[in-house]
């Protein structure tokens, strides 16, 4: 059996359960995996800042891809990546978004920055709800010159989504535009995904990607989970994506799906 020395874990229909917690046996298969000294990394298309809420109340420190790899922090918080777009970039993307008058809310992620467009949209009010922190309203022009933009987050009407994704990848075929829900795209400089984040990730702690697990649920997780030794599916993953998905699939986020794929691979 091969011996893992990592693993990566999205957040939302993966590490949390529908009632948006950790279950208390998942808490315990990151403690057992932390006394081996492998580390349990959150990979997530959150920010930094709308991760740590997840760690407070559950009561446990790791490492943190956020932005969907575009912002890395060791379990001390330290910083040792962050990249993305610049703010000239962001405010064209948002420039574009708002003449086409698409039915979305935008959020801007720099750093530890969470700027949206309208605070009292149901839309925005509903991610502050999930996330357990609160946005600033504004423009990207609440940013430096030099800002590094990590991401640019739109809480699409689901009926209209994939139009949008269509018209935002025609206009920007450069940068990194993907679905993560059935309402959220997710829009990032060139070539950054998940997989970049845990190849970046390995890179820095001198681990193969090879000896890596990741899990994850949805469509922005599965260039992760092919770069990923060995990738798991949630059982909740979208009908779609099970039905051609070649790797490994554990149950659901509900009925802890993370520790029983660890165990199945003899990791605790």
């Amino acid at each position: 059996m091969r011996t893992y020395k990592a693993v990566f874990s999205d957040i939302d229909g993966t590490l949390l359960t529908s009632e948006h917690i950790v279950s208390t046996t998942t808490i315990e298969a990151i403690v057992s995996l932390q006394k081996k000294n492998i580390p349990f990394v959150i990979i997530s298309s959150r920010s930094a800042s709308c991760i740590y809420p997840i760690l407070k109340k559950h009561h446990f420190q790791c490492p943190i891809v956020a932005c969907g790899g575009a912002w890395i922090e060791d379990m001390n918080g330290r910083i040792l990546s962050n990249e993305g777009m610049s703010r000239q970039t962001a405010a064209t993307v948002i420039e574009f978004m708002t003449e086409k008058n698409f039915d979305l809310a935008w959020g801007i992620y720099s750093g530890k920055n969470w700027i949206t467009s309208d605070r009292t949209d149901a839309r925005i009010l509903h991610e502050e709800s999930v996330v357990e922190v609160e946005s600033v309203e504004g423009t990207v022009a609440l940013l430096p010159d030099d800002a590094v933009v990590n991401k640019i987050l739109c809480m699409c009407n689901p009926a209209c989504i994939l139009q949008i994704e269509e018209d935002l990848k025609e206009a920007f075929p450069t940068l990194s535009i993907v679905k993560s829900s059935s309402y959220l795209l997710e829009i990032m400089s060139a070539g950054m995904n998940k997989a970049k984040g845990i190849r970046k990730f390995c890179e820095i702690f001198g681990i193969a990607t090879e000896d890596s697990v990741a899990f994850g649920d949805n469509y922005n997780d599965l260039e992760m989970l092919y770069a990923a030794g060995c990738g798991v599916l949630m059982g909740n993953a979208p009908a779609a994506i099970l039905e051609t998905f070649p790797g490994k699939v554990t149950l659901d986020n509900n009925h802890d799906g993370i520790p029983v794929a660890l165990k199945d691979l003899g990791m605790i």
